[in-house]
């Protein structure tokens, strides 16, 4: 941002002049030095010194250095004796120059003045009584104090500085001829002020002589209308004065920015927020007495406690009390506490931005302790989620007490102020019990926002709570005199009487600070009025005398302004807002006009002044790259609020913030004002900045992003918000890429008790349902782009305005997109509204144990390794984590309303926590449980009438059963009860079986059993026995309808592994779970039964075919796999049913032959016409009772391929009327080899290819009889596909390796091998239609796109699903999912890379990839360098040096 500080501009010149000015322009120069990444300072010097002003201040030996100059002149010390009064209240006294209202001098008399203090100084000058720097007080002008200040003072270069010199030729000619021109300095009688010209070629030399790199010349030849815009000469030179300046601003900026760089330090954001926090404390310790006996009270405890376990301490007490000093000094006194070697972690909340949330705070108090004590500091992935570093945060703690290092003390001032703590209204990174030697203190305030009630359901120790109380009356005295003495003040005894009776017994440091801000302005001559006796009464006394000094209007718009907006306004940022408010520039421009007929800005002097009698109400905060100010204290805020924002001002003060971070009045837009002395309509320009979403192509608007939304929001202006905002891509992909998906959601969360719209609703839960792509590939924007598109697709007819915009505006992005990209054309991820509610990633391993608790919203989940986590199922975050087992937790029981929980161990522990605060209650150790046999069953009973507990568990179940039991067909995995008891389920093999519980025993419940497609896992039941969910091998969850007699109601996609938990809360919500994945889903198996958006279709077995470009799927009908479903996709219903008498193991389609062909477990192949009832064709088996493994047909559809275990038949398909005849088998061969064939492919040559279950692939010559063996993969094949010119063919193994094949030299041309974080393996590929890349579906949920010419991974994409199979269509492709839903999209590879990031670095930070060459390897091999490329290192993968990377290796 680039801001021009001219003080002078828009002002009365007597302003302009006056001394305060002057010294506000000084200061600011000084804080634009402070603060410039570039140009500082810029002077415009040309030929007038400029006047000289009378010294406000004069210390008392300098006064009387000039009264002894002066008293031979009784006139004129009578004068200045008249125009200074003695201040004794300042130490040392001063004399202090009245103003012109109470002097009653003007005009020539203030002349005379500054003539007689300059002879006067002149002499004591000469006799030694004052120094040079003195005398330069009352000869130096305004121009030069400031070139001084901004340019010669200066010891290091010119910190960005520069004087422009305007030289006229021939000037000293004509300013003694016409004494009207006013170029030069003159006296007041029009002669030429020859001592002013001889100081400004003085300073002038100066200039030319300290700093000559700064100084820019202009030279111009003399005209009598020179300074005239007209002029020519005069027009050139203002052109060329405006490029040399944006010329040396460039410069500047950019010779800074590389010094920053060349400077920059890694952790440079942790050492600003530290030395921020240690500024502050500073600050706070200045006027700090009393509280010694509290010191040495807390000094002990922390003393007594730092070799065993404790609880944190907190501090509390009413706002303004002094907890945030009494903090700070505690801080300043931890080394003689508890040794110099002590770790102190300082954090003053809500002071910075980091400090402001618990994710930030966490990440910077995990840093500086990493740093402070040489441990590594945590990772990028750790950093991200704000469950790990909450994890990571609790761990460090505990592994800093374990390794004996020198004492942590980490003080968190002011819990308050963490917004988190206010939406959750919990504390869950709070640890309730701290480790040995190291501790943990907050202060709170118990004010009416509720925090400390949090804080002491965390912490339940009375004993760790202290209360800070008032400082006694002779304290409150003392530190009044401290805060005197430091600004080098005292009090005449009738104001110190004075401010005594108006603070009894006052011994409220916030209070005592407010009164001192205003006893430090009296001067003894004055008399002050009595001051306020309660706090918010003398918040009021200062607004009205802010009002009387600047003005009512002014006062309420600068305070109004910074307290509506969410964080704080930087000062650019205010007086924009400033310059835009109608009211406040017509109340400024009353009496005079504005300088430029063009522009119209609010004068920044009017601004600096208030800023000034602010003085410590306005808090700095850095946030975001900017200072923003706020308001220091909380009761002042409140008064401003009723002062100044009652009824429609504060949606006045929110709307015109809107219009500001809108942008709606930058960049040349013009706004229209009536000025008081115009008296017509103006239309200037403003000159506020632009508020683009993006400054450049990696830096956000972070202050508009956090801003925007609140003030649309609290202005009314609701179709604003959701156009702007909700409904904007743009918006939520820069939000969601600069501050994560979290940020994005608060935005929603803030809105939406405001914006009744289902539309919103729908957003927002696409934008959770994102955040597993988010977590696992990181956020990029075609990967939200994506996410959001294929989600919000469906409803796009049913909700047009916003939903439907988005998708249009994500479509547009595409289209333009830089990356090669796979663009969705339709929906195909689980929509909003669906029964998907949330996927949560934990910090843990593999989940072994799950329960509710019904009353408090949480849910229970224990893990292999030993952690018991408390996740909170409103905000979808982890609020405790539970340690103390060393051994899998294998159940957990919630019990006394869901305050208090049971986890039992493999360590042979039970241990009781509290839900509430966290903390364990007691342990059990479990002796009998001890032998030889792991139990692998475990459940717990609380009988909470009793208060016991019963545990059982068992070393295996009994497959035999009851004798009220019928013997089951295999061994029972489990059994469940439901919550009445009244029903039971079974589990053996892929069934289970549901039996009915009365007074004579067990009955079966429904004829069939629930069937899945593997092993079933687990089973639960619905809370009235209306439906079961059943969980199985192949990550599927199917839900069941009891009230219907099994009717399956819903398949669903668990987390990719094996589904091990499902538990049920009230029959609604439900979790989903896996030993092999630390991830967890929730879902509302209240949308199972309702209609959806687009109703997926129910396929367990992967077995789908699809026809008509996607408009038709086929797959193997539930409950009966000898039929087939024909499911119509537009209609979302299944449209008919073939029936085949006989389990379907395989299918195909013909696409131009409109056949269908289904691989039956007879070993018959029957193919059905699928535009006609035609009599169906049978293709008969080579061997009886023999299983199809698998089917292909050729490209050209003319050739059909059957293979069974070692069998393979090649038939034809001739056209025929009135349907297509199958001749043959032509070839029928035998593959000798005592593997299975797992996949085929067939070329039109009567060439095909197999793979074999072990890895092996080969090549068979039908019409020569020979085989080619190509080598081998690792493990089976589960793909094989041919190009569609048949020149080149890829396979696919377990092993997650894909093979692109020459099938002309039978060799390897590519191998990718590609292992993700949680699943490897891969599922389907084929070509694209014109040959150029291979999609392949892996088992991971992705699809990935590889270039055929030179082995690039050019695209992935995570789809949440596995896809059972990929057809190329002419622009990309289409896949059925295991969610039933059918992928298509379009590939889309721009000709030239507009940008060198690498589209997939956030994909290979979860993946390991390699790609090998042969071509390369083979060049390698033949200049003596080849190395083992199977070795995962960089060196033996190295790549063309214009591309990306082939080798990513995260650990």
């Amino acid at each position: 941002m680039f801001e021009v500080v001219d003080l002078r501009w828009g002002i009365q010149s007597t302003e302009a002049t006056d001394h305060m000015t002057t010294e506000l322009c000084l200061e600011e120069l000084d804080r634009c030095r402070k603060t410039s990444l570039g140009p500082a300072f810029v002077a415009l010097v040309g030929d007038q010194y400029g006047p000289c002003l009378v010294p406000t201040l004069i210390e008392e030996k300098e006064w009387e250095a000039l009264k002894a100059q002066l008293s031979t002149r009784p006139g004129d010390l009578e004068l200045v004796a008249h125009c200074f009064r003695r201040d004794e209240n300042a130490m040392p006294p001063i004399y202090v120059l009245q103003a012109p209202g109470t002097r009653e001098t003007h005009g020539p008399e203030e002349a005379t003045l500054t003539s007689v203090l300059r002879s006067g100084a002149q002499e004591a000058r000469r006799l030694g009584l004052i120094t040079q720097e003195q005398w330069q007080r009352y000869h130096r002008s305004v121009i030069e104090w400031e070139i001084e200040r901004g340019l010669l003072s200066l010891t290091h270069g010119d910190q960005g500085a520069t004087v422009f010199l305007r030289e006229i030729q021939d000037l000293n000619k004509h300013i003694l001829e016409d004494c009207a021109l006013k170029m030069v300095d003159r006296l007041p009688d029009g002669c030429l002020d020859i001592d002013a010209q001889n100081l400004l070629s003085s300073l002038k030399g100066r200039i030319a002589d300290m700093q000559p790199e700064v100084l820019k010349a202009h030279h111009l030849l003399w005209s009598h209308d020179l300074v005239n815009p007209q002029n020519k000469v005069h027009a050139q030179y203002l052109k060329e004065l405006g490029e040399q300046f944006v010329a040396r601003a460039n410069y500047q900026v950019l010779e800074r920015l590389q010094e920053l760089e060349a400077g920059r330090q890694e952790l440079a954001w942790l050492y600003q927020e530290i030395r921020h926090h240690l500024g502050l404390s500073a600050e706070a310790t200045t006027a700090f007495c009393g509280r010694q006996e509290l010191l040495a009270q807390v000094g002990q405890r922390l003393r007594q406690s730092d070799s065993h376990p404790h609880t944190p301490l907190v501090l509390f007490g009413p706002p303004g009390i002094g907890k945030t000093a009494l903090m700070c000094k505690l801080a300043e006194q931890m080394p003689e506490l508890l040794g110099c070697k002590t770790v102190t972690v300082l954090r003053l909340l809500g002071t910075s931005q980091m400090s402001c949330g618990a994710h930030s705070l966490l990440q910077s108090i995990c840093s500086q302790v990493c740093l402070a004590y040489g441990l590594p500091l945590p990772p990028a992935q750790v950093l991200e989620a704000h469950a790990r570093v909450v994890h990571f945060f609790h761990t460090l703690l505990h592994t800093i007490s374990c390794r004996n290092f020198e004492s942590l003390v980490i003080l968190l001032d002011s819990v308050d102020d963490v917004d988190s703590i206010h939406r959750a209204r919990r504390i869950p990174w709070l640890p309730p019990k701290c480790p040995p030697r190291v501790h943990l203190i907050l202060s709170a305030s118990s004010g009416q926002r509720g925090v400390l009630d949090t804080v002491q359901q965390r912490i339940t120790d009375p004993e760790s709570y202290w209360e800070v109380k008032p400082l006694s009356s002779n304290q409150g005295q003392e530190m009044i005199q401290l805060l005197l003495e430091a600004s080098r003040r005292t009090l005449s005894p009738e104001q110190r009487d004075l401010l005594w009776a108006s603070l009894p017994e006052c011994g409220h440091p916030g209070r005592l600070r407010l009164a001192f801000e205003e006893a430090r302005k009296w001067t003894s001559f004055t008399v002050p009025a009595p001051l306020a006796s309660t706090a918010k009464e003398a918040m009021h006394q200062l607004c009205a005398r802010l009002e009387q000094t600047h003005g009512q209007l002014l006062v309420a718009r600068v305070l109004g302004y910074i307290v509506s907006s969410r964080h704080g306004l930087s000062e650019a940022e205010l007086k924009d807002v400033l310059s835009l408010d109608d009211e406040v520039l017509q109340a400024v421009y009353q009496d005079w006009t504005p300088p430029s007929k063009e522009l119209l800005r609010f004068p920044p002097l009017l601004w600096v002044r208030l800023r000034r009698d602010l003085g410590n109400c306005l808090a700095r905060r850095p946030a975001d790259g900017f200072t923003l100010l706020a308001i220091a204290h909380r009761q002042l805020a409140e008064v401003i609020q009723e002062r100044y924002l009652s009824g429609p001002e504060k949606a006045k003060r929110h709307g015109l913030l809107a219009d500001f971070f809108l942008g709606a009045w930058s960049q040349g837009t013009k706004k229209l004002i009536t000025l008081p002395l115009v008296g017509k309509p103006l239309n200037l320009d403003r000159k506020v900045a632009p508020q683009p979403l993006w400054f450049s192509d990696t830096i956000a608007n972070l202050r508009k992003l956090k801003e925007l939304p609140h003030h649309l929001l609290h202005s009314g202006r609701i179709q604003e918000l959701k156009q702007e905002v909700l409904g904007s891509m743009n918006w939520i992909s820069c939000r969601s890429i600069s501050g994560g998906i979290e940020s994005m959601l608060d935005d929603f969360d803030l809105c939406a008790p405001h914006v009744d719209c289902p539309e919103v609703s729908l957003v927002r839960e696409a934008l959770q349902l994102c955040r597993p792509a988010v977590e696992l590939r990181g956020m990029e924007r075609s990967i939200l782009y994506t996410e959001l598109l294929a989600r919000l697709h469906f409803f796009t007819t049913s909700h047009p305005a916003l939903v439907g915009q988005l998708c249009q505006q994500a479509q547009s992005w595409f289209r333009v997109c830089p990356h090669p990209v796979l663009v969705p054309l339709g929906g195909f991820l689980q929509p909003p509204g669906g029964p998907l509610r949330a996927t949560l990633t934990g910090c843990h391993k593999g989940i072994t144990a799950m329960a509710w608790s019904l009353e408090e919203t949480l849910l229970v989940v224990g893990t292999q390794d030993g952690i018991v986590a408390v996740w909170d199922m409103e905000q979808w975050q982890v609020i405790h984590i539970l340690t103390g087992h060393t051994g899998e937790v294998r159940c957990v029981k919630v019990f006394a309303q869901g305050t208090l929980a049971l986890s039992a161990s493999k360590d042979r522990t039970l241990r009781l926590w509290n839900l509430l605060s966290g903390q364990e209650k007691l342990t059990i150790w479990d002796r009998a449980s001890e032998g030889p046999t792991e139990a692998q069953t475990c459940s717990l009973y609380v009988d909470e009438a009793k208060k016991a507990v019963y545990s059982a568990s068992s070393s295996k179940v009994s497959s035999e059963g009851d004798r009220l039991l019928e013997k089951l067909p295999e061994a029972v995995e489990f059994l469940v009860v439901s919550e009445d008891e009244s029903l039971l389920a079974a589990g053996f093999g892929r069934s289970v079986r549901l039996f009915l519980a009365d007074s004579q025993g067990f009955h079966r419940f429904m004829a069939t059993d629930l069937e899945h497609e593997d092993i079933v896992e687990t089973a639960a039941f619905g809370a009235e026995n209306n439906l079961i969910v059943t969980g199985s091998q192949d990550a599927l969850i199917q839900v069941w309808s009891l009230s219907e007699q099994g009717i399956l109601l819903d398949i669903l996609e668990g987390v990719g592994a094996p589904v091990s938990l499902l538990v049920l809360r009230g029959g609604t919500l439900m979790a989903s779970a896996s030993q092999q994945s630390s991830s967890f889903k929730i879902w509302d198996l209240t949308h199972t039964q309702k209609p959806r958006a687009s109703a997926p279709f129910l396929d367990r077995t992967g077995l789908t075919a699809v026809s008509h470009n996607g408009s038709y799927v086929y797959f193997p009908k539930i409950g009966d796999k000898s039929k087939v479903t024909i499911w119509d996709l537009a209609e979302g219903e299944e449209r008919d049913a073939l029936d085949t008498s006989n389990e379907v193991r395989c299918l195909e389609v013909a696409e131009q032959a409109n056949l269908l062909f289904t691989g039956l477990v007879s070993g018959i192949v029957l193919v059905f016409p699928l535009n006609s009832r035609q009599d169906v064709l049978c293709i008969p088996p080579p061997e009886a009772r023999k299983a199809i493994n698998c089917m292909a047909l050729s490209k050209d559809e003319k050739h059909l391929a059957i293979a069974y275990d070692s069998i393979v038949l090649v038939l034809d398909i001739n056209p025929g009327n009135p349907c297509p005849v199958i001749d043959g088998p032509i070839y029928t061969f035998y593959t000798q080899l005592p593997e299975t064939i797992s996949s085929v492919a067939i070329l039109a040559n009567y060439r095909v290819i197999y793979g074999m279950t072990n890895g092996g692939l080969f090549l068979y010559e039908c019409a020569n009889s020979k085989v080619f063996p190509l080598e081998a993969h690792g493990n089976r094949i589960t793909c094989v596909e041919v190009s569609h010119k048949e020149q080149l063919a890829v396979s696919g193994s377990e092993e997650a390796l894909l093979c692109l094949w020459d099938l002309q030299a039978c060799k390897w041309k590519f191998e990718m091998s590609y292992t993700s974080s949680y699943c490897q393996g891969v599922q389907c590929a084929c070509f694209s239609k014109n040959d150029k890349y291979v999609y392949a579906g892996l088992r991971d949920c992705s699809i990935i796109v590889w270039s055929v010419l030179d082995g690039d991974l050019l695209a992935v994409q995570f789809v949440h699903a596995l896809v059972n199979r990929i057809i190329p269509t002419a622009s990309g492709f289409i896949a059925p999912t295991r969610h039933g839903y059918l992928i298509r999209e379009l590939f889309q590879r721009p000709s030239s890379r507009a940008s060198q990031q690498d589209p997939l670095k956030n994909f290979k930070k979860a993946a390991w990839m390699m790609i090998r060459s042969r071509q390369r390897e083979e060049l390698a091999a033949a200049t003596g360098a080849l190395q083992d490329s199977r070795i995962g290192s960089a060196q033996g993968n190295e790549c063309k040096s214009n591309k990306r990377s082939q080798v990513c290796l995260i650990v």
